[in-house]
């Protein structure tokens, strides 16, 4: 079979040059977005005067046809398929004969290839921030299902404050909402349609980039051609959301690690989302969790690689930017396996609250309630703390019950030391976005009302 370049060419290309160069491989997924420019550019191709009304409807009845042959796993591929948008063609030419023919006329791999990857990237970013709102509705169900439950808050991964349970949950649900709005602001970026811009500098034909963009749901065309076929920016936007996201899910995953081992013992993981040892016996491993820690780096990787491929480009199109499609794609599928994985990992883990409050109940955790408790009767901040660090110092060099010192010292008494009590320091967390009981019922509340417009938004146009 001929290439799409024969006619510059007397010998045909190299068996290397074809196996270096060839995506089919890993660009079929662009088969539908590659039909859905074709049959655009079909409209503008008919608008402008080079297909006649009944070429056109020839041609679109081809590429209906190559796209149920897809669907069904029937289209054969031959050598000259280096790419999905060869193979498509060559189909359509065989269906649809001369017109069929026509379909590239006034357009280029360049422009072809960056439409179908804005149209990929659009419908990827909406499969993303729809899975990430199915993990904070999770977050959020648990975080209901928390009630009064405490743990320790870490900070330097020392003990420092009780929070609630529902408090920590819902902080990760919010790091999420922030990848939500990313996926979404890139998204409408991306929504810009280069289809029009040729190889590099348009075309003499009477085409409509505008239209053929309204045609696509794009927000608009191109503004400059040479910018329109070179522009990777918004691949590199999706991997940096995506690597992002990544590290989240990886900070989930490193507290699930935790939390699941004998020393923690804050969580029980269910057996449908662990696995075993193949030489011992007795052990239950998170292996959803250390795969969403260590796939960060994979992502992080992703874009590292295609920004240091796109930083020494010169205008307009190169084949290096061939290798932006194989990161995108990875970086989807392994998101969207983690995002599902997560979720069922966490609905599904039984946590062990009395564990976690046991280990709140430290009175230390209450120091600062001491140092604010002087606060409140005038000493400055920075005297209650020494003070406070003194007693806290004195109980561990001399074993002696913090609990004691407190209500023997006659800066605070009795009254301070029931601050000391279990439980209490957590309910005593009251200002705004804070972590006792008032200020998180009003945070549930708010990020539910968040996820819901979140929810309108995903089904709502890119712009």
């Amino acid at each position: 079979m001929p290439t799409l370049w024969h006619g510059r060419f007397e010998d045909g290309p190299s068996d290397e040059l074809l196996a270096f160069t060839a995506s089919l491989p890993f660009d079929r997924r662009l088969a539908e977005d590659d039909l859905a420019g074709s049959r655009a550019h079909v409209g503008g191709l008919a608008r402008a005067g080079v297909l006649t009304t009944e070429e056109a409807d020839t041609v679109v009845a081809a590429l209906d046809r190559v796209g149920e042959e897809l669907a069904a796993d029937g289209l054969t591929f031959v050598a000259s398929d280096e790419d999905v948008h060869t193979a498509i063609e060559r189909r359509v030419t065989e269906l649809a004969g001369e017109p069929g023919a026509k379909l590239h006329t006034g357009r280029s791999r360049n422009d072809q290839v960056a439409t179908a990857m804005r149209l990929y990237t659009r419908r990827a970013l909406s499969t993303v921030a729809g899975c990430v709102v199915d993990l904070q509705s999770t977050l959020l169900d648990l975080a209901e299902d928390a009630g009064g439950a405490y743990l320790p808050g870490y900070t330097h991964l020392q003990r420092a404050q009780p929070v609630l349970l529902a408090h920590h949950l819902l902080a990760h649900g919010w790091a999420l909402a922030r990848d939500v709005d990313r996926l979404l602001a890139t998204r409408r970026r991306a929504n810009v349609s280069p289809l029009g811009a040729g190889a590099l500098a348009g075309s003499s034909l009477a085409l409509d980039p505008a239209a053929t963009a309204h045609e696509l749901d794009f927000d608009g065309a191109f503004d400059n051609s040479l910018d329109a076929v070179s522009d990777r920016d918004f691949v590199a936007e999706a991997l940096f959301d995506l690597a992002l996201l990544g590290v989240h899910l990886s900070r989930i995953g490193e507290e699930v690690v935790l939390w699941s081992t004998a020393e923690f013992g804050f969580l029980d993981l269910d057996e449908g989302y662990s696995t075993g040892s193949s030489m011992l016996p007795q052990k239950k491993n998170p292996d959803i969790a250390e795969l969403a820690r260590g796939k960060a780096g994979r992502l992080i990787g992703h874009l590292t690689g295609v920004l240091v491929t796109l930083k020494g480009l010169p205008l307009a199109y190169n084949r290096d930017l061939q290798e932006d499609k194989e990161p995108l794609f990875d970086a989807v599928d392994q998101v969207t396996l983690a995002l599902s994985a997560l979720r069922g990992l966490l609905a599904t883990a039984r946590f062990r609250t009395g564990r976690m409050q046991d280990a709140a109940d430290s009175p230390e955790g209450a120091a600062v309630d001491l140092a604010e408790h002087l606060v409140a009767g005038g000493l400055p901040f920075r005297e209650a703390h020494a003070l406070v660090g003194g007693l806290v110092r004195d109980a561990v060099e001399r074993r002696v019950p913090l609990v004691d010192l407190v209500a023997g010292h006659p800066a605070l008494g009795a009254g301070a030391a029931e601050l000391l009590e279990p439980g209490v320091a957590v309910t005593r967390r009251t200002t705004a976005g804070g972590a006792g009981p008032a200020p998180v019922a009003h945070q549930r509340t708010a990020f539910r009302e968040r996820l819901e417009a979140d929810r309108r938004r995903l089904g709502a146009s890119p712009t």
